[in-house]
């Protein structure tokens, strides 16, 4: 593995490496200035805040952060498209989104300003992982509303280095424009680069004959072991990179060299970890949910958002230098979302397909399974009586019209398997909806 011994460089040491003191009152100006914003600008922020006999004035400093409402992915929904904009419309430059359970997209308005601050994120987050203007970086995210492509491509020229724009698919292509244009870093899904190096082995091809030397990976969990293999495969530092459209997209938090958490951008956001049931604040080291709270976005800022994911706090000193605080590796979630190819994927989608389908019943089961390095989605779904025993003709017509419908839903293609009526378990509790067979 390349990166040894390990030469930390710092985009911006000024905000990166600023005393906690210095960040704890630059934390807390940011706050209140948000929450104007918000409370003069979001209806809905200020009808929660008046509900609780909150004032913008009554934020003076970041432990005033537990007298605000959360939010939640719903809000987005209920509120979609503009309901959470806190700027003029002709003020947004971008909009960025991600997939809804009802099939609508959930979108977020970005200024001028949130695309630089986002940029500048990432930016950090390439150079954690060592990247810099000398680098030819290829990006493998897919791009469009899906902030993976776009948020990469825009780190990647804020530190001046060659972007190559390839986004995803078409493998062999891909392996020969790194191959011939000398790519030194690599940014896509872990699985995609796993499946990239396999593939570049399969062909012939040693890792020393590429460039690569390290990559920022993440849109979907995975494991240490999974790290492990993929700088055996290729040769590289690999280096998680987290992020969320509604929070401003990936630079949230990213690895260094240490590889021993993300450090969180805490100059624009202010992280919390909760109790998801008792909603209390927990101390650094203890496992919860993750909230964050933006402090420099315009758009659509985000108070105390639950992401739902489950993690903890680190605000011990890093080798690196940095001195924000860094999260560790998510270990779960609090509600039933999966991530597929970096797509968010609710058990209540499919069900929204079903629900009054003709030939089907109600109960389903998603299967996810990693094959070829590669996460693939499975669907089962029971079949009334009276469609079991019709002709195998409308049992496929009936097959591919749920396949289609899902794509629809859930923008990415899934395997649907009809199967006999009471084949799947029932339980007496909480239905199981999900097996999940990858090892992450």
């Amino acid at each position: 593995m390349k990166g040894t011994p390990k030469e930390h460089k710092l985009y911006n040491p000024k905000m990166e490496c600023m005393s906690r003191e210095e960040l704890r009152e630059l934390q807390s100006k940011r706050l209140r200035e948000t929450v104007k914003i918000e409370y003069e600008n979001v209806a809905l922020y200020r009808a929660r805040m008046d509900a609780r006999g909150v004032k913008p004035e009554d934020i003076k400093t970041v432990d005033d952060l537990r007298l605000l409402p959360f939010t939640q992915k719903t809000d987005l929904r209920d509120e979609f498209p503009f309901g959470l904009i806190a700027a003029p419309k002709s003020e947004i430059v971008r909009i960025q989104g991600s997939s809804g359970t009802t099939g609508k997209p959930i979108v977020v308005g970005y200024t001028q300003n949130d695309v630089d601050v986002w940029a500048e994120m990432v930016a950090r987050a390439i150079t954690a992982a060592g990247g810099g203007k000398d680098d030819i970086i290829h990006i493998a995210y897919g791009y469009g509303l899906f902030t993976g492509g776009l948020g990469a491509h825009q780190g990647a020229a804020k530190v001046g280095a060659m972007v190559v724009p390839m986004s995803s698919g078409n493998t062999p292509r891909q392996i020969m424009m790194m191959k011939e244009l000398g790519a030194t870093m690599l940014c896509c899904t872990p699985s995609y680069a796993t499946f990239l190096g396999e593939t570049i082995r399969e062909m012939g091809i040693k890792p020393e004959e590429m460039r690569l030397k390290s990559g920022c990976f993440g849109a979907e969990p995975w494991s240490e072991e999974m790290r492990a293999n993929l700088e055996e495969l290729l040769g590289i530092d690999a280096c998680d990179i987290y992020g969320l459209v509604e929070i401003g997209g990936p630079g949230v938090a990213f690895e260094c060299l240490e590889k021993h958490g993300m450090h969180v951008s805490e100059d624009n956001v202010i992280v919390e970890i909760i109790d998801p049931v008792t909603e209390e604040p927990l101390p650094y080291g203890e496992s919860g949910e993750l909230v964050f709270t933006t402090i420099m976005k315009t758009g659509m800022p985000m108070l105390r958002y639950r992401t739902h994911d489950i993690c903890s706090l680190d605000a011990s000193p890093c080798k690196c230098g940095r001195t924000h605080v860094r999260m560790e590796r998510i270990t779960g979630r609090t509600d039933d979302m999966i991530i597929i190819r970096g797509v968010n994927v609710f058990p209540s989608q499919i069900e929204s397909v079903l629900v009054g389908m003709d030939g089907v019943s109600p109960h389903y089961m998603l299967i996810v399974d990693r094959v070829n390095s590669t996460d693939k989605l499975g669907v089962q779904v029971e079949l009334t009586n009276e469609m079991f025993s019709d002709t195998v003709a409308e049992i496929e017509k009936l097959r591919d019209g749920i396949k289609e419908k899902i794509k629809s839903v859930v923008g990415i293609s899934v395997k649907v398997q009809l199967v006999p009526p009471k084949s799947i378990p029932r339980s007496e509790g909480k239905a199981k909806r999900v097996i999940d067979n990858r090892n992450i």
